[in-house]
């Protein structure tokens, strides 16, 4: 297990786009369950507090007491707007694919306010006081977009109370899935560039800590232990040993990886924290901790796609036991 060192100059830190995107599943309980099966039928429904006040959208328990809230009320599909924020450029997945207004509603009947958007051919069509009514989705299955948006209702003030309402529905929403997703630019920054760099060449290589002379791989540019900035290129592998790991049984979205395959831990020879990989070519019930493995790179060479064992004899534990 040998180190080779090198001091490199810094190239120009990489930048990529990045897209984070996952569908987010959730159960809803009895007021969430009444408050989307509701908007389904036309139907806004809020919760009374202990103190009286009715808050739309509703929560399971009271913000000021903490206490659990099941009192259910029917409010009006008309409202005041209290304030807005003009949206000039829409994005993928908001209400509306034209300029609209963000906007808080108090519908009527209730003490807080709704945001979503507001359908109003410019900011100067919008302000604080006018009165709204709730466009509906043409088709509806349980979810905020069942309101399409707000529009302008100049017919008349705000009128009517909260009335209570059973929260009972036929064929009641019980779940929801909701799509998340994050685009953004991401910069590795210089020491995660010379390591991506590193791995375009076959090479993997850590950052030493000039304090407490421990190489950590992938490099972060500072020691995570003395918070020291690290400069002192290591170079590690290709083997290692695997210290932990786990089987997975679930099958990922998107991911062309049959289940149950194992994911674990890796020493790289030279390197003083574990990295996490995918191991293959061996049976996921052969795998074990003392594996040594090495890298198989992928098809255009840029990153090791798995390890598989490197057939020489499982380490020892002493040797690795301090990387658990």
């Amino acid at each position: 297990m040998s180190q080779t060192s090198r001091t490199v100059g810094t190239p120009g830190a990489l930048t990529a786009p990045l897209v984070v995107e996952f569908p987010f599943t959730r159960s809803l309980g009895p007021v969430q369950s009444a408050f989307l099966t509701g908007l389904r039928e036309r139907v806004v429904l809020g919760v009374r507090t202990g103190e009286g006040r009715v808050l739309v959208p509703p929560v399971e328990y009271d913000p000021v007491t903490a206490e659990e809230i099941r009192d259910l009320v029917e409010v009006g599909s008309t409202g005041t707007v209290t304030t807005w924020a003009w949206n000039p450029a829409p994005r993928r997945y908001q209400p509306l694919d034209t300029p609209f207004a963000w906007v808080l509603v108090r519908l009527d009947g209730a003490d807080t306010a709704l945001l979503h958007a507001l359908d109003a051919p410019g900011p100067e069509a919008v302000r604080s006081g006018m009165r709204v009514r709730v466009r509906w989705a043409r088709e509806r299955t349980g979810a905020i977009t069942d309101i399409a948006c707000f529009e302008p209702y100049e017919e008349g003030g705000a009128a009517g109370e909260a009335v209570p309402h059973s929260g009972e529905f036929t064929d009641p929403v019980t779940g929801i899935t909701t799509p998340a997703r994050l685009d953004y630019t991401y910069s590795p920054g210089r020491a995660q560039t010379r390591y991506l760099t590193a791995l375009a060449g076959r090479r993997t290589v850590g950052e030493r800590c000039p304090s407490c002379r421990k190489v950590y791989v992938p490099p972060r540019g500072a020691c995570p232990t003395c918070g020291v900035a690290t400069r002192e290129q290591v170079e590690v592998g290709p083997r290692g040993t695997v210290t932990t790991f786990c089987i997975v049984n679930i099958k990922a979205k998107n991911l062309d990886i049959e289940v149950p395959y194992v994911y674990a831990h890796i020493a790289l020879d030279g390197a003083d924290l574990a990295l996490h990989a995918r191991i293959g070519g061996i049976p996921y019930d052969e795998v074990r901790m003392g594996l040594r493995v090495e890298p198989v790179w992928s098809d255009d060479g840029r990153f090791p796609d798995h390890y598989r064992p490197a057939g020489e004899p499982d380490a020892d534990y002493d040797s690795y036991k301090e990387l658990v």
